[in-house]
């Protein structure tokens, strides 16, 4: 299978598991739901990207701020440098605190679609963590797979908002979406 095949098995394996009604998608509209919105499968926006290790002391937590006003502590793991169209941006990347060595981190990013053809609040990626031939980490970074934090679907989810240096200045069109409505 390719890699946009990948892409969608992984995607129609996520609405199938919605639909179950395990998700965030509120109990009154799962008869509707027909699955969620996406850009189309893009290999160009997917990274595999070197990974900048923060400091392993106690500097590296770092308070996320939420939709809810509870503050999340987590750990900054370190930062990626992400090559786009307009130029290069580096992003901060978080793990769970006492983690050493996470198989995955977590990276809450805006961009120019934020509040338009995405969440406006932002949206996540769950990135894994390998090593290069030589052994140092490198981050997986594919925007095919950014999703929408729960609270993007019903209240009573408390969700990290994207700190500040994690706001893109251009579209990632890319990963899920709004609806297209209709005009």
């Amino acid at each position: 299978m390719g890699y946009c095949e990948d892409v969608q098995e992984f995607r129609d394996r996520k609405d199938a598991h919605f639909r179950t009604g395990k998700g965030p998608i509120p109990e009154d509209v799962l008869d509707e739901f027909t699955g969620l919105s996406y850009y189309g499968a893009d290999r160009g926006m997917s990274y595999v990207l070197p990974l900048t290790r923060a400091a392993l002391d106690t500097s590296a937590e770092f308070t996320l701020e939420t939709n809810t006003g509870e503050p999340r502590v987590m750990a900054c793991y370190g930062t990626v440098t992400v090559p786009m169209l307009e130029g290069e941006y580096t992003l901060s990347v978080f793990a769970p605190l006492g983690e050493d060595a996470p198989q995955r981190v977590f990276i809450p990013f805006r961009d120019a679609t934020s509040g338009n053809e995405t969440y406006g609040a932002g949206r996540y990626l769950d990135a894994p963590v390998a090593q290069d031939e030589a052994g140092n980490p490198i981050v997986n970074v594919d925007f095919n797979m950014a999703y929408h934090p729960y609270c993007a679907y019903s209240d009573g989810w408390t969700c990290p908002l994207p700190p500040r240096e994690n706001w893109l200045p251009e579209a990632v069109r890319a990963g899920e979406r709004l609806p297209v409505q209709a005009n």
